[in-house]
Order: C-alpha cells, then sequence, then structure tokens
C-alpha cells in the first residue's frame, strides 16, 4: 500500500502567529460588514425603472422608489445627451405614502436626449 504523502507542519512556536492573524482577519471582516452595513441601512433606494424620448425637447422617466418609513423625499432625475452630459434636470417631489412608490417624472431638455435616469434621493 502506498503511503500518503505528510502536510508540513508549521515550525514551533509560531502557532500564537497563526492565531493573531486569524483573530486580526476576522477583526477586520467584522468592522468592513458594519461599515457596509452603516452605509446603506434606513436610505432611500432608486431604480429607474424606464424612460421613453418624447421628442427632441422632452423625455419621460420612470423610476421605483423604497424609502424607510414612507417618509417625503426629493428626487433628482436627468435626461442625458449621446456623450452623457446632461440636457435636463428636475427635482421631483415623492410625497409621503406607501414605502414603495413607481414615479414617473416628465423633463424639458435643451436638446435630444437619448436616456433618462434617477441621480439621486433624499
Amino acid at each position: 500500500m502506498p503511503s500518503r504523502p505528510t502536510l508540513p507542519r508549521p515550525a514551533p512556536g509560531t502557532t500564537k502567529w497563526w492565531v493573531i492573524g486569524t483573530l486580526g482577519v476576522l477583526a477586520m471582516s467584522a468592522i468592513a460588514v458594519w461599515f457596509g452595513l452603516s452605509a446603506t441601512l434606513g436610505r432611500p433606494a432608486f431604480e429607474t425603472v424606464g424612460y421613453k424620448v418624447v421628442d427632441d425637447r422632452t423625455v419621460r422617466v420612470t423610476f421605483s422608489l423604497t424609502r424607510p418609513d414612507g417618509k417625503a423625499l426629493t428626487c433628482t432625475v436627468e435626461a442625458l445627451a449621446r456623450d452623457f452630459s446632461p440636457v435636463g434636470t428636475a427635482r421631483v417631489e415623492v410625497p409621503a405614502g406607501p414605502d414603495t412608490v413607481t414615479t414617473t417624472a416628465t423633463l424639458r431638455t435643451t436638446s435630444r436626449a437619448v436616456t433618462g435616469q434617477v441621480r439621486d434621493c433624499g
């Protein structure tokens, strides 16, 4: 029967450094998770559902908004040209109501837009 290869063992006296290293990695992972959660919990989440270029001067943007406690928010919606420069911006007031709501905003533009999106909500 062939013998199994043996795994190398750490040098004597290095076990405490393996334990310290493992605890350090676990602590840093916990801190990273804490920072990630604190940056997102309780903040509104928004997603552009769709857009329609109506004509050379108008874009209609539909977006979904999920907000904590259903409070009133103001969202900035923008229309973008082919080179991604903004050609129209509107601030949309979303009144207090259900936690998740879908809203449509109509924007006037300075030139033809190729897309529309929600930039931020707060």
